[in-house]
């Protein structure tokens, strides 16, 4: 069941304020690869002073060529289930782990609307992926909000993963 209401930007900031310690007492690196959040899990992960002790970075892989070259994604991965699926967004988690290896990635892909709808795939469904020794898993969401509540959403879902791989 998704949440009332999503988090602030300003929650997810301080919920990795809380993890950075755990993050670095156990030399946990992280890398990520976004779609739909265009960029905003990366911005929460690194807007603390000291994040590069955990942060390696990311890329914003918008288009499905984005994907292919700068997640490692297969093509074949995407034609055969769509770029918005959970096979997707865990190769997005792989590849940003393993391009710049990190101990854990975290790959989202969704639509967070207004537009972008298809048949099936509706305005706000979202897949979340970790990669990591501890934890490999997708999560299917399906969030409410406008198109910023539903970027901030994701974000909050993907640190629940982090969150989980890290204790």
């Amino acid at each position: 069941m998704p949440p009332k209401k999503a988090p602030t930007y300003d929650d997810l900031v301080e919920r990795v304020a809380r993890l950075a310690p755990r993050l670095r007492r156990k030399k946990v690196t992280v890398a990520t690869a976004e779609s739909c959040t265009g960029g905003l899990l990366a911005a929460v992960l690194s807007e603390n002073s000291g994040s590069s002790d955990h942060y390696l970075g990311g890329g914003v892989v918008y288009s499905n060529g984005a994907k292919t070259e700068l997640a490692g994604v297969a093509a074949d991965l995407i034609h055969a289930h769509g770029a918005v699926s959970s096979v997707v967004a865990a190769a997005l988690a792989r590849g940003a782990r393993g391009r710049l290896g990190a101990r854990i990635g975290l790959g989202i892909t969704g639509i967070a609307g207004p537009l972008g709808a298809t048949a099936g795939k509706p305005v706000g469904l979202v897949y979340v992926a970790i990669d990591s020794d501890a934890l490999s898993s997708v999560k299917r969401n399906k969030f409410p909000f406008d198109r910023a509540g539903n970027r901030l959403a994701s974000v909050g879902v993907a640190l629940d993963l982090l969150e989980q791989a890290v204790e």
